[in-house]
């Protein structure tokens, strides 16, 4: 039975309180639970796909019907202002692409139909998809996978992470309040240790999971031997490179943005810019001006734009790559006096550094918060050498007016995604996908679906 005694808490950032506690499910109670999810998926892998989709257009409509309640929700949990409404515009884009594909991505591909033979691959749901949430995006990131995995006929577990612990629950409860069948998609809240003893004994047979390079690691060795698939995103230090036929406003309006929209707290966030040295000075200068137009403070006001940082936790360790950056010899482009609201906890001043190089942790470890060093470059192969000169490859942003151009340097770039004068959004027609310490596999796109499903071969002969 369920140890009450054993809990999972969520401090709220915006003032240090509980804001919910939830106890845990033991290992054999999360079995119960699983088993009946197998059973409801196998009658949901028969139902239509047109039925299928229809049933999760309803479950997003009604998530959407409860923004009102679900935007202060995810402030209190995790900081991010209400101003900005949440998520569920990007929540209903991704699923209604998914949805417009789904047809076309999962048809069987036909090899041969004649009196002699049929000779077709179809796509097969794996069976239980197993979701490890984040929290910086808590609904946007769970959604990459939710969506285009119950249109293929699977069913879905969800873990969402403790710092967002009411998300899983609003995910379901507006699924099947939208009818989606009972069972098939369900909420669980487990610590590390049941989750590797689940995953370990095959209760499921696809993982997806969004997180630490560290927790990544965690859930590849539980795996080990089960042959279980894994998608893993597992974070970034995403570059921005302004060429000198850059139009320098656009450039850092999007970049700037990029780097402290959500606190700095986003997986293909801005962490690093390279700006060649006819357009340096010209680019920190408007980049210096911009950040201090922000305004940190509590995220239930309108007027903030800046949040607290979801964990004190995670504001230290912003704090200690800024001073150590200072101490080998950064400059500080931003008064922290300019943000008063700066506690010395969650709540944390944007900073802007130059005179940084990559011996600096700052330009090399993943960062996570409102904090970006700038770089002078002279041209592109110096450019080119530091972007890749990371552990992570998820996004680079390319500034330039010449697709060619960006196009030649983007294949020397080792990056999930290559931008052109924009940055930080997911295109759910094209793959999210990275390298290196970012992880392995894809969602969205038809390649989502084809990571959401396993090929199967019909070979018939026919009796003539």
């Amino acid at each position: 039975m369920t140890d009450n005694t054993k809990k999972l808490t969520c401090i709220s950032p915006v003032d240090g309180s509980v804001y919910a506690e939830r106890p845990l499910a033991s290992v054999s109670e999360a079995q119960a639970v699983i088993e009946k999810v197998r059973a409801a998926q196998k009658l949901w892998a028969a139902v239509p796909l047109q039925d299928r989709i229809a049933l999760v257009g309803k479950g997003v409509a009604r998530l959407g019907e409860m923004n009102d309640e679900i935007v202060p929700e995810i402030a209190k949990m995790m900081g991010r202002p209400v101003r900005y409404g949440g998520e569920f515009g990007g929540v209903a884009e991704r699923t209604a692409y998914m949805s417009e594909i789904a047809e076309e991505a999962l048809k069987p591909i036909m090899i041969e139909e004649s009196a002699a033979f049929g000779r077709r691959i179809q796509r097969e749901p794996h069976g239980i998809v197993f979701i490890i949430a984040p929290w910086n995006y808590p609904y946007l990131t769970a959604i990459n996978t939710i969506s285009p995995a119950l249109i293929a006929g699977n069913a879905v577990v969800i873990k969402h992470s403790t710092q967002t612990l009411v998300a899983g629950e609003r995910m379901v409860e507006a699924f099947v309040s939208a009818g989606l069948p009972k069972d098939l998609f369900v909420n669980l809240y487990l610590d590390h240790g049941t989750t590797e003893q689940l995953i370990q004994a095959r209760c499921f047979d696809f993982i997806n999971f969004t997180g630490s390079v560290g927790g990544g690691q965690a859930i590849e060795r539980a795996a080990a031997g089960t042959f279980c698939g894994i998608g893993l995103e597992l974070g970034g230090k995403d570059p921005g490179y302004v060429m000198e036929d850059a139009d320098v406003d656009a450039a850092v309006a999007t970049l700037m943005d990029a780097a402290m929209y959500n606190s700095g707290q986003c997986c293909c966030g801005i962490e690093r810019i390279y700006v060649n040295e006819g357009l340096y000075d010209e680019f920190v200068e408007k980049a210096v001006n911009t950040v201090k137009q922000y305004k940190l403070g509590n995220p239930l006001e309108q007027e903030t734009t800046l949040g607290p940082m979801a964990n004190v936790r995670f504001a230290s360790e912003v704090r200690a790559q800024i001073s150590e950056a200072l101490a080998d010899g950064a400059t500080a482009m931003i008064d922290p006096a300019l943000f008063p609201a700066d506690d010395g906890g969650a709540y944390l001043a944007p900073q802007i550094l130059t005179n940084v190089n990559h011996n600096m942790r700052v330009m090399r470890d993943e960062s996570f918060g409102p904090v970006l060093g700038i770089m002078k470059v002279k041209n592109d192969e110096e450019a080119i050498a530091l972007m890749n000169d990371c552990a992570f490859g998820l996004t680079v942003s390319l500034w330039t007016a010449d697709p060619d151009r960006a196009a030649a340097i983007g294949a020397q770039l080792e990056t999930g995604t290559v931008f052109m004068n924009r940055a930080d959004y997911l295109d759910p027609a094209l793959c999210w996908t990275g390298c290196k310490d970012t992880g392995r596999g894809g969602s969205l796109s038809v390649i989502g679906f084809q990571n959401l499903t396993r090929p199967k071969s019909y070979h018939f002969k026919k009796v003539t």
